[in-house]
């Protein structure tokens, strides 16, 4: 479904993290305004809030039950992005250049007329 960016969003990370499916991650339990995510650190010192529906924990590691890709994309008002999934108050979205990431759902706003 296609939205438009009512807000900015900014991408606070450097460094994220992609991993394939089965990797083991160092867990972290840091404090953040959205529930169910999780900061997860890979062994090459990537890290990144992971969905915590996506992995398996045990004790102080997890392990991803499918690839991830932490990236957050920047947006600006104005811009329309399709979106691909949602997920924990957050969408997986592609702007009108192809680039793909991560944006809070609060930014954005379905485009008049779509269902949603």
């Amino acid at each position: 479904m296609r939205y438009a960016v009512a807000k900015p969003h900014r991408p606070s990370e450097e460094q994220w993290l992609a991993a394939q499916q089965g990797t083991r991650l160092a867990l972290e339990r840091r404090e953040t305004v959205y529930a169910g995510w999780i900061w997860c650190v890979a062994d090459s010192g990537a890290g990144g809030w992971v969905p915590e529906e996506w992995v398996s924990i045990a004790g102080d590691t997890c392990t991803l039950l499918r690839d991830y890709d932490a990236l957050e994309l920047p947006v600006e008002p104005g811009d329309m992005v399709e979106v691909e999934f949602t997920e924990s108050s957050w969408a997986f979205v592609q702007d009108e250049r192809g680039r793909q990431g991560w944006v809070p759902l609060e930014c954005l706003e379905p485009l008049e007329g779509a269902p949603a």
